[in-house]
């Protein structure tokens, strides 16, 4: 049986990536031209015609200024789900403040789409050894999944020692933790599960390294990318280090074509039917 994975996308703009903190402060974005809703809505017509369901990892700033759109997400079969209310990451947050920011958001959501929100994502996968007091957090809510620990090594990222695959974490025994898909290559976990890693390496690697985690591990993976990895005519802010304008605007042009290849490669689900169902792994 072909193994079905999850699909899914982190719903903020270009201007609200992290690392665009040092250069676009909260207080401005409203200064800078929106592209999410319409870069958002060609995906949904991407997956239209694919004929595939995804899970769409929202922000409230997002939701509270296009209800339509995320009115639209949920009319057309795709699940729902909460990426804190201003990409805030929880590296920055106090349990109480935590709480607020995802209660907040899971409340905007719910009220645009109509619809009971069960799953989370934290900003930059910013959940990890040292605030694993978050997964609580989460439960005590009533998310039933978070998909917000990158078992990577990584310089903004990361908790290599996680599991590799979907668990439920001691501190909330009752909430699924799904970690972004990895390949182990010589005792490492490598990304293969989206991002800046996807437009990084040729296709041709990252479709090697999904098909291993479905044959080999016999594991569902988990994809995600941004709206705004679609767009390569978004406006760039002045003064970005090197690093920064390499890892944000890396193959833009090619991004939606390597899409269609994936969708078509792969069978895709949300996260809720893959993992949230009675014979899900």
């Amino acid at each position: 049986m072909t193994q079905v994975n999850a699909m899914t996308v982190d719903v903020e703009d270009y201007f609200q990536v992290s690392a665009f903190e040092p250069y676009i402060p909260r207080q401005r974005w409203d200064e800078w031209p929106r592209r999410v809703e319409d870069n958002t809505r060609r995906i949904l017509e991407l997956f239209e015609r694919q004929g595939v369901r995804a899970t769409f990892f929202t922000l409230g700033w997002v939701a509270e200024r296009y209800p339509g759109l995320i009115r639209d997400i949920v009319e057309r079969g795709h699940e729902l789900a909460c990426h804190g209310m201003e990409h805030v990451r929880v590296t920055e947050q106090t349990p109480e403040a935590f709480r607020r920011d995802v209660a907040r958001a899971k409340a905007v959501l719910e009220d645009a789409g109509g619809t009971e929100v069960l799953g989370y994502r934290a900003a930059s996968y910013s959940i990890g050894r040292d605030n694993l007091w978050a997964l609580t957090v989460l439960q005590e809510l009533g998310f039933k999944y978070s998909s917000s620990i990158y078992p990577v090594k990584h310089d903004l990222y990361g908790m290599p020692e996680a599991p590799r695959f979907a668990f439920y974490p001691d501190q909330a025994p009752r909430l699924l933790e799904v970690p972004i898909t990895t390949v182990k290559m010589g005792g490492r976990n490598l990304p293969c599960g989206g991002g800046g890693f996807f437009r990084l390496y040729p296709y041709f690697v990252s479709r090697w390294a999904l098909r291993k985690v479905n044959e080999a591990d016999g594991q569902p993976a988990v994809f995600y990318f941004h709206p705004w990895e679609i767009d390569p005519g978004q406006p760039r802010p002045s003064g970005l280090s090197f690093k920064t304008r390499l890892r944000h605007y890396l193959n833009l042009g090619r991004m939606e074509a390597r899409l269609e290849w994936l969708l078509t490669d792969f069978k895709w689900d949300t996260m809720a039917e893959v993992f949230l169902t009675d014979d899900a792994n």
